[in-house]
C-alpha cells in the first residue's frame, strides 16, 4: 500500500477530489498554503493499494495541469529610499506536486 500526498492548487482541488472520489480512491482534504506565491493551496492524502497506484497518478496527472498566471513581486526601488513596489512577473502555477510514501500497515477504525 501507497500513501499519495498531493500538493495542488485550490484550483484544481475539488475536481480532483470528484475524479478521485468516482474512481473509488479515499481522499483526505488539508487546508494548505504555499510559500513561494503564498496562496491557498490544498493538501491531499489518498491512501492507494499498490495495484492501483498507476490509476491514481493518471486521474491526478489529467486534472492538475500547470498554467500561466501573473503575480505580482516587491521589487526594491532604487530611489535613495527603501521602498518596494509591486512588479508584475509571470509564473508557472498548478500541477501537482505528489510524494509517494510506502505504508506497512493500514487500519480504520
Amino acid at each position: 500500500m501507497k500513501l499519495l500526498i498531493a500538493i495542488v492548487q485550490d484550483e484544481d482541488a475539488s475536481r480532483l477530489i470528484g475524479e478521485l472520489m468516482s474512481e473509488g480512491y479515499g481522499v483526505t482534504k488539508l487546508a494548505t498554503t504555499g510559500g513561494f506565491l503564498r496562496a491557498g493551496n490544498t493538501t491531499l492524502l489518498i491512501g492507494v493499494d499498490d495495484a492501483k497506484l498507476d490509476g491514481a497518478m493518471g486521474v491526478i496527472e489529467k486534472v492538475c495541469r500547470s498554467r500561466k498566471q501573473i503575480a505580482t513581486t516587491p521589487t526594491q526601488m532604487t530611489t535613495g529610499m527603501n521602498s518596494f513596489a509591486p512588479y508584475p512577473v509571470e509564473v508557472v502555477v498548478g500541477g501537482a506536486t505528489v510524494f509517494q510514501l510506502s505504508v506497512d500497515q493500514f487500519k480504520k477504525f
